[in-house]
């Protein structure tokens, strides 16, 4: 896949009390992610061209993609895609970028979310409310051994676009 095309849509960065290893371990392991993401589980291929999986709760496939860019414990690219019917073909592939650096007695953890083309504010809404979430509660878990729980919103904005644009959003 040629990432040179893709844009920033956002960036979010976050400061952890932690080490490198166990922000690595925590976004990359079934173990951590169900703890700080709702109960979903990221599974690994830990290499490039690797696979990249969240399983829901159930333990069925809600993301999908490859690892573009393998460097633990310092920086992993993957495509992040939503297998919704139609989505991919209407929204293009997404890239998250996780950067990974010590930065005094914390981790700067910095997410970028890319694409390759230009996506309206909708469709970027779920993204924009729902990673400050996530990567609070990975941030919680990671400095005091708890997740608060946050309440979340459905991304309406983002649902009526896909909506609009015919997808279909399984359970709705």
């Amino acid at each position: 896949m040629d990432i040179s095309t893709f844009k920033p849509a956002f960036v979010y960065t976050i400061y952890i009390a932690s080490t490198p290893e166990k922000i690595w371990q925590a976004l990359t392991s079934a173990e951590f992610s169900r703890q700080y993401f709702s109960g979903f589980a990221v599974e690994l291929e830990e290499k490039v061209g690797g696979t990249f999986r969240v399983l829901m709760p159930d333990g069925s496939l809600h993301i999908s993609g490859d690892v573009i860019v393998c460097d633990p414990p310092r920086k992993l690219v993957i495509t992040w895609d939503v297998n919704w019917p139609g989505l991919i073909e209407a929204l293009g592939s997404t890239l998250v970028t996780y950067d990974i650096e010590p930065s005094g007695e914390t981790v700067k953890l910095t997410l970028t979310q890319s694409h390759d083309r230009e996506l309206s504010d909708d469709i970027l809404s779920g993204g924009r409310a729902g990673w400050p979430a996530i990567l609070s509660s990975l941030k919680s878990l990671l400095e005091t051994g708890n997740v608060p729980a946050i309440q979340m919103e459905p991304p309406l904005k983002l649902l009526a676009a896909l909506k609009e644009m015919g997808i279909k959003v399984p359970g709705m």
